[in-house]
């Protein structure tokens, strides 16, 4: 959030429509709304589904465990197909071609275009799009998600676990959860589905780390 910070300030005091930004190496896109607001990757995968789908119905899209239940909920009531799949750019580009999907994306702003592209992560592309479907509409980004229920997301946790617990550890949190008659996701990690939302715990494949994410609905959700 400190790297937007700037680029928030100037989309607000310019008036703009919008604010992109890039990672280092640009397979990454961070975007900001026309009130400042930072957009989330699951968010850009609602807007670029919903495109897709307008063209080509009956659709696959593909996400990760820490995305938004709205994303899966938009993309099925739309008469798509929304896949919950594995955190990490590998796993999602070998599920892509393995049930040939039109989109795949994750929180972190990689997205995946096989839809009028090669099925990789460019934010440059990506970014592309947007502007795509920001000039075709007309309509600010906010307009581009009606319709989608409020929810409260925490940021990404990331809490300290060593390597050699850290599975251990979710484990055990999915059979606490599971005993309690309650759904468990169990596709990376443990996603508990609760009355009022989700909360998710997966370790890490590359830190000592487990990571963390709660959604809980609105209150008049």
């Amino acid at each position: 959030m400190e790297n937007l910070a700037d680029l928030r300030e100037l989309v607000v005091r310019e008036g703009l429509d919008v604010g992109i930004a890039y990672d280092g190496d640009c397979d990454r896109l961070g975007v900001i709304d026309h009130q400042g607001e930072v957009v989330y990757g699951d968010k850009l995968m609602i807007i670029f589904a919903r495109e897709i789908l307008s063209r080509l119905p009956g659709s696959i899209f593909i996400s990760e465990v820490k995305c938004s239940k709205t994303l899966y909920d938009d993309i099925q009531l739309r008469g798509g197909t929304a896949i919950m799949w594995k955190t990490g750019h590998s796993l999602i580009k070998a599920r892509m071609k393995e049930v040939n999907a039109a989109l795949a994306g994750e929180m972190s702003g990689h997205i995946f275009f096989k839809d009028r592209f090669f099925g990789f992560d460019d934010g440059i592309y990506a970014s592309c799009r947007l502007l795509e479907i920001l000039a075709s509409t007309g309509k600010k980004i906010p307009q581009l998600l009606d319709g989608i229920p409020p929810t409260f997301t925490t940021p990404e946790i990331r809490v300290d676990c060593p390597d050699e617990i850290k599975f251990d550890v979710v484990d055990l949190a999915r059979r606490e959860f599971a005993a309690k008659n309650l759904q468990v996701i169990d596709v990376d990690g443990a996603r508990i589905v609760f009355d009022d939302g989700w909360g998710l715990v997966r370790a890490s494949n590359t830190q000592p780390v487990l990571v963390l994410r709660y959604e809980p609905k609105a209150p008049n959700g």
